[in-house]
């Protein structure tokens, strides 16, 4: 049984020894994270100096790009040093701080593109009330929801996780992850899984269900609509839906692997679809919100 102290450490057993690769692998993500970091800030910048764009969709946009480079900082630098170390320890308090970075990322990942949708929503299904009820304090409000709720919401699930008696200190991944840790324990858990299992459908399955919803609602206006109404709904909604499958897809993936037994799959392989959701949203949305929204691209061609 293990009580952690401040001196207390886990093993990440995920890794292996890739030899003299590792220093491709690192190049490789060093890469990624450095075009990840451009990519973001730089649509983060185009929006704020821009008036045209003071938008309540491009500053939930805004907020979206903001959230990748958090998620994106909560995984690469322990992720790049680990690559590199032959021994693959990571002290407990920075451990449940890279859980509750990566954990609140994903909870306002979730909570912002339901925010996108119901902003989606009015402009398209009531176009006339969509300024009165849209304002830019309301945007505020809901930004500010979003981030503090999902802080809140992470934060008692660390508080949940930390006290918790151990009987071992492997967690079979290459970042740290709560559930991992929660099947260490000796003591009873009953608690940490109950509120595992509310917290993971306030911050997942409510806001897709919430999402979905406001789609029936949007294709149905628009199949009943002009064919210009219908190119605008496809030009403004077709980046949101991508992006809400390609993170839901994945985070669905990376969600039954930590609770199935994968042991039968490829240890690369494994780790591939434990690190897709946290490595490609953060460069698939601003790569597709930059391509595919109109205003951003006019933009950038104009400025460039």
């Amino acid at each position: 049984m293990i009580n952690f102290t401040e001196g207390s450490y886990f093993i990440l057993g995920a890794y292996f020894d890739a030899g003299p690769t590792k220093y491709l692998f690192f190049l490789l993500l060093l890469s990624l994270y450095s075009l990840i970091i451009c990519a973001n800030v730089l649509l983060i910048v185009v929006i704020c100096v821009n008036r045209s764009l003071h938008e309540p969709m491009y500053m939930f946009l805004c907020s979206l790009f903001v959230n990748e480079l958090y998620g994106s900082t909560g995984l690469f630098p322990l992720l790049l040093l680990q690559i590199l170390s032959d021994v693959h320890a990571v002290s407990a308090p920075l451990c449940f701080l890279q859980i509750f970075s990566l954990y609140s990322y994903g909870s306002v990942e979730f909570l912002t593109l339901a925010v996108m949708s119901y902003d989606r929503y009015l402009a398209i299904c009531c176009p006339l009330q969509y300024n009165t009820r849209m304002t830019s304090s309301t945007v505020s409000v809901l930004i500010a929801v979003s981030w503090i709720y999902a802080l809140l919401l992470v934060a008692v699930t660390v508080s949940l996780s930390s006290p918790l008696q151990l009987c071992g200190n492997i967690i079979n991944k290459v970042y740290c992850d709560n559930y991992a840790i929660v099947k260490l324990a000796c003591s009873d858990t009953t608690l940490n899984n109950i509120y595992g299992l509310i917290s993971t459908a306030f911050t997942a399955f409510v806001p897709v269900t919430l999402i979905f919803f406001t789609y029936m609602r949007i294709l149905k206006v628009c199949f009943s609509g002009s064919k210009q109404m219908r190119q605008k709904a496809v030009s403004t909604c077709t980046p949101h839906l991508a992006s809400l499958l390609n993170f839901s897809c994945s985070g669905c993936f990376e969600i039954l692997q930590s609770r199935f037994n994968m042991n039968n799959l490829p240890n690369v392989l494994r780790i591939l679809i434990s690190l897709y959701w946290l490595m490609c949203q953060p460069l698939f949305n601003p790569v597709l919100y930059g391509l595919k929204m109109s205003k951003i691209r006019d933009i950038w061609l104009l400025g460039h």
